[in-house]
């Protein structure tokens, strides 16, 4: 099953998105993800990551649950804040050394001393 985000509404410091799974026979279903926005601010995850999580936390659910209405909790929260942490971590470690800063004569060589 494929989702598609169909839009978000604020709700009293949540806020709920709305997909929409399209089934292999073309059948539409609604589903909706409740995330806590107070709770995401401890765990640093971003605005604009949550359609992401909250799409992911639908494809990972039981395929035979009829559940069409999910709380994004604070568990998988703290998991995708350890993961996020280790990937930094990783991609931080791959990153080439800097460059060294460039000398105070830099040009020197090819300009013309001026004269005072």
């Amino acid at each position: 099953m494929q989702f598609v985000l169909t839009g978000f509404t604020p709700d009293k410091g949540f806020r709920v998105f709305a997909f929409e799974g399209v089934d292999e026979d073309r059948v539409r279903t609604n589903y909706t993800v409740r995330v806590d926005l107070a709770i995401i601010r401890t765990y640093g995850i971003r605005m604009q990551d949550l359609p992401l999580l909250c799409r992911s936390l639908l494809e990972r659910r039981d395929a035979v649950s009829e559940l069409r209405e999910l709380t994004f909790s604070e568990d998988e929260m703290s998991i995708f804040a350890k993961e996020g942490q280790v990937a930094r971590d990783a991609a931080a470690q791959k990153r080439k050394p800097p460059r060294k800063p460039p000398v105070e004569n830099a040009g020197s060589a090819w300009r013309v001393p001026t004269l005072n």
